[in-house]
């Protein structure tokens, strides 16, 4: 199965907007480079369309997942308890650090299983709930 993604360099630290179309193989490979670094910035989509696209976020074992189904709607998954909702995560986006209440968070074990999931079927809505933004 190919997907064509862009991610945070686990080298420099910053994100490489360049997309590159690889297997999912490639993808998960980047992933555990960037949980050694301890963080890290994903975008995910199909190579046959620009949209949805799917970013994870994380920072040591928090991660945010976030649906971009068109160029003006965006969408939060909801978190998965990891982190009571009035705490806060720090993760990054794109080469900035954001906050997040636990509302939204979710383990990161659990949101890269989620995004493997949209590589496999292309479809968010059976990820879980969304919040849009």
């Amino acid at each position: 199965m190919s997907v064509v993604w862009a991610a945070t360099s686990p080298e420099s630290g910053g994100f490489l907007p360049a997309e590159r179309l690889t297997n999912v193989e490639a993808l998960s490979e980047r992933v555990g480079d960037l949980r050694s670094r301890g963080q890290g910035y994903v975008e995910v989509r199909s190579p046959g369309e620009e949209f949805p696209v799917l970013t994870l976020a994380f920072r040591g074992d928090h991660a945010v997942v976030h649906l971009m189904s068109d160029p003006e709607r965006t969408s939060l998954l909801v978190g998965d308890g990891t982190v009571p909702s009035g705490a806060e995560v720090e993760v990054p986006i794109m080469d900035d650090l954001a906050v997040f209440t636990g509302d939204f968070v979710l383990s990161l074990d659990r949101a890269w299983e989620l995004v493997h999931d949209f590589t496999q079927t292309w479809a968010a809505a059976p990820l879980g709930e969304w919040c849009e933004v």
